[in-house]
């Protein structure tokens, strides 16, 4: 399974308006090579450069297995179409909260999980609620990495 932008190249440079310094709208994404196997996809955005530890950016999850990607500007609602499920981010809201790097250049991380099962969570779920129900059920795991300067 692949994960890729058509903003950025893998360890590259996240453009600006993906982040607090721009428009602060989502990456674009787009899904290669999901497992045949597969009922959900769920994404989690993490900065581990962050000078409090893990900072997590953006939970979405119960994409359909099929999906292929999503655009950019994915609005910050608990519950999209096709009953795609956002979960809150460390800024305290639903959705997603881009880079914002309080001090140097940070690395993002995109982590996309082909599951075998639809998760039975509510909107607003945690990183580590996601992390917690989807144990024995990933399939497949791919990452994208981008850096992001304010």
């Amino acid at each position: 399974m692949t994960l890729l932008s058509p903003a950025f190249t893998n360890g590259r440079e996240i453009p600006a308006k993906y982040g607090c310094r721009g428009e602060d709208i989502s990456i674009p994404l787009a899904f290669r090579d999901v497992p045949a196997g597969a009922r959900s996809l769920a994404l989690i955005m993490e900065d581990p450069d962050a000078p409090s530890g893990l900072f997590v950016h953006w939970v979405i999850f119960n994409m359909p297995a099929d999906l292929g990607g999503l655009p950019e500007g994915i609005p910050p609602v608990p519950t999209l179409d096709l009953g795609i499920r956002q979960g809150v981010n460390d800024f305290g809201k639903i959705g997603y909260g881009g880079p914002c790097p309080p001090d140097r250049p940070h690395r993002y991380f995109l982590r996309l999980f082909a599951l075998d099962v639809s998760l039975p969570l509510e909107p607003g779920t945690s990183r580590a609620q996601l992390l917690e129900a989807m144990q024995g059920h990933i399939l497949a795991e791919a990452t994208l990495m981008g850096i992001y300067a304010r």
